[in-house]
């Protein structure tokens, strides 16, 4: 059974309840002021091609940790970390497509894996709520909306594929402080990448999100989107490698860096 969320303080306490199997939920509004990630973890073949999918599209990739093939720890994000057990939920991912979203993945490692650490808007969430904005899907309890774009990435070797938003709804001048506070967190996707008229982005259906859950936009609210660490889950169906996992959408690394040390000033 999942523990309380309310327990959850601090990035160490969130790995460990997963370890435990005790909490195998979404992540967003958990351990407040620690900074959380999306993971992406491939076979040494593949890690140089994606490196590079990262590094030509840093809004939606931004890289804070890459480890060593073979090696489930982390030297930057977190002590004592294990990438097979630390998430709540994973995605295993043969040929492109889903075969199951399993709680721990020990008996999938392999010692050619290399693990990739990007950044994640849940991160940001925090400065948000200390401004005084609401977060509605924090509100509401249930994950961010996200949607697949017709705005293509940048292709790097057998990597390509859509650009993926999160969507968070705000009043305009609330919009407007969101660009502002979020503009200051570079390396968690910062600044929104387009506000109101989702069709622009060939979005359809807001309620229809193609990852997450649904949040209801109130009358005289714009729709923000940002830049978002599930676009490689994206461009992975689209690449149909072999072998990958990923977090599940929602289900991050919670590490014990603080949020405030990946802000500019």
């Amino acid at each position: 059974m999942n523990v309380d969320r309310s327990s959850l303080q601090t990035g160490a306490q969130v790995r460990q309840a997963c370890r435990a199997g005790k909490f195998t939920g979404q992540t967003s509004g958990l351990a407040p002021g620690f900074a959380q990630a999306n993971l992406v973890i491939l076979r040494e073949q593949d890690a140089f091609q994606f490196l590079r999918f990262c590094q030509k599209n840093p809004k939606p990739c931004p890289l804070l940790e890459v480890t060593e093939a073979g090696d489930p720890g982390l030297r930057k994000l977190a002590e004592s970390a294990d990438l097979r057990t630390d998430l709540p939920r994973y995605r295993v991912w043969k040929q492109g497509e889903l075969i199951e979203e399993p709680t721990e993945i020990s008996h999938l490692w392999q010692d050619d894996l290399v693990s990739f650490l990007i950044g994640c808007s849940f991160t940001f969430e925090s400065a948000l709520i200390d401004s005084g904005l609401s977060v509605r899907h924090i509100d509401l309890g249930v994950n961010v909306p996200m949607y697949r774009t017709t705005i293509p990435c940048e292709p790097a070797g057998i990597f390509s594929g859509p650009l993926v938003v999160s969507m968070r709804p705000f009043k305009p001048a609330d919009a407007i402080r969101a660009v502002q506070i979020t503009g200051r967190f570079p390396a968690v996707h910062g600044a929104p990448i387009h506000l109101g008229f989702p069709e622009q982005l060939g979005i359809t259906n807001l309620a229809q999100p193609d990852f997450g859950d649904a949040v209801p936009v109130e009358p005289g609210e714009l729709p923000v989107f940002w830049a978002c660490g599930v676009t490689p889950q994206a461009v992975l169906m689209q690449a149909k490698l072999e072998f990958a996992i990923t977090h599940s959408p929602g289900c991050m690394f919670v590490s014990d860096l603080k949020d405030e040390a990946l802000a500019i000033s």
